[in-house]
């Protein structure tokens, strides 16, 4: 088993019970990465993990609220700028979908708490895209194994999970 897996186990961040997902998807397990993510220790090790495939990336992306603390700690790690993508444009202030300063043209790594469908983190990638970032990778700290590596690649990009949720089901004798 993975550091992270055991680590995901050990603080209790994968839940059994009846869920409703983001996805609107029905499940017996979830995996509450908030719960983790607030951890210094797990994030340490995590950022650690992740820096190892941001690669060429100019500039790292998430989304509100669960990448933001997994973007944080990894930008610090990797010595990489971030944006921080709205899941909604605001209806005050700047209005902007997109915080902080992207350069069209750079290339960007998205990092993701868990994906199922991957139907929130595609809208933030066309975000990015629209303002000029490239995005051929995300980071994901669980994949669900339900569909986001596919919907992902039919955009271009690559899926690379830290834990697949096989391997915390298998560890957590379900």
């Amino acid at each position: 088993m993975s550091e992270l897996a055991g680590m995901l186990l050990e603080l209790g961040a994968v839940k059994f019970g009846d869920f409703t997902l983001a996805s609107g998807r029905k499940s017996k397990y979830y995996v509450d990465i908030k719960k983790a993510s607030t951890n210094t220790r797990f994030l340490k090790v995590l950022a650690k993990e992740m820096a190892s495939h941001v690669g060429g990336a100019d500039r790292l992306a998430g989304i509100e609220l669960g990448a933001i603390p997994i973007l944080v700690a990894l930008a610090v790690e990797a010595d990489k700028p971030f944006v921080m993508v709205r899941k909604e444009k605001k209806d005050h202030g700047t209005s902007k979908m997109l915080e902080g300063d992207l350069v069209a043209g750079e290339n960007v790594c998205f990092v993701e708490d868990v994906t199922t469908t991957a139907g929130t983190l595609m809208k933030g990638i066309e975000v990015v895209r629209q303002a000029g970032g490239k995005i051929s990778k995300v980071l994901v700290i669980v994949d669900r194994e339900e569909g986001a590596r596919e919907n992902l690649a039919a955009m271009g990009v690559e899926l690379v999970p830290m834990v697949r949720v096989s391997e915390l089901l298998d560890k957590s004798k379900v």
